[in-house]
């Protein structure tokens, strides 16, 4: 596809409202200004085989994109061509330590790229069959999602739950859990790790960061993957986003995973057109990214 300079946020909103499932993208721009975007996808309704399917598709990206789109194709790959599309396995050190410090230490990143206010109780006296863990934090798009999805790591079933909004995007939320026994959390060191995975996952819930790649601006974004390999949906369509509101060009984009620190990232790698992105400060980009990701805009 050759695109115009914002056309990534377009086609990632097509693609999601047509409940076709992002698993890889690889972006590139050659010599002579066309870009050529690779998008792997999976279909929620399995019928991405089918010509109507496709031709659905096609429909829809045209309708957005028009006489931007030289040509596009849907086709089913197999090993060989994943495996070259592969995003780069290496994350340099400095890049590891610097966005993923908040799991090494209690001190935080600047206040604009972490929620705030973040409080984890637990009571075992309001019920005699579960614990009780109360929340108060801010509101955030996917709050629950990464409560949940902390909850299933932790192989904790919820009973049942009150969840509250109050003025100033502060949440009230009170969880009814068991372990997956059917018994209350009583071990002291279980709900000390529960309640500080919690914490954690509601400071920073994804990491943003711009960084230097030689002479160029690299975008990073990472999340983490739920055990069940499943990572958070609508990333890449609130990042392209959030640089189409500033202006910002993609030269090239790659999603890949990598563990880190005994733990699996989705991370996403996104190398700034120098021209657009030069008068931007780093740190602007880093915030609007981080507050379109928040649902804070």
């Amino acid at each position: 596809m050759n695109f115009r300079c914002f056309g990534l946020a377009d086609v990632t909103h097509v693609l999601s409202s047509l409940e076709l499932n992002i698993q890889k993208v690889k972006v590139s721009t050659t010599p002579d200004g066309t870009v050529v975007d690779l998008f792997f996808i999976t279909d929620t309704r399995e019928l991405l085989h089918t010509k109507n399917r496709q031709e659905e598709t096609y429909k829809a990206l045209e309708d957005v994109m028009q006489d931007a789109v030289i040509s596009f194709n849907i086709e089913k790959v197999g090993p060989e061509i994943t495996a070259c599309c592969q995003a780069s396995p290496y994350l340099p050190s400095a890049i590891t330590d610097d966005i993923f410090n908040l799991e090494m230490s209690n001190d935080l990143p600047s206040v604009s790229l972490t929620s705030n206010n973040v409080c984890v109780t637990m009571d075992n006296s309001l019920s005699p069959a579960h614990t009780l863990v109360q929340i108060v934090c801010q509101d955030h798009k996917g709050l629950l999602y990464d409560i949940m999805r902390t909850l299933k790591d932790y192989n904790i079933q919820i009973s049942y739950g009150r969840f509250y909004i109050k003025q100033g995007r502060k949440c009230e939320i009170d969880l009814f859990i068991m372990q997956s026994d059917g018994k209350k959390i009583v071990d002291p060191s279980k709900q000390t790790a529960l309640s500080s995975r919690l914490k954690m996952e509601l400071l920073q819930p994804l990491r943003v960061t711009v960084v230097s790649r030689g002479p160029d601006t690299e975008l990073l974004v990472a999340n983490p993957v739920e055990l069940s390999s499943k990572g958070r949906p609508l990333v890449f369509y609130d990042i392209t986003l959030a640089l189409k509101m500033l202006n910002t060009c993609i030269f090239s984009a790659e999603i890949g995973r990598h563990m880190i620190r005994d733990r699996e990232w989705e991370v996403y790698r996104i190398l700034l057109d120098e021209g657009a992105s030069s008068s931007i400060p780093r740190r602007k980009v880093e915030e609007e990214v981080w507050k379109r990701l928040m649902g804070w805009e």
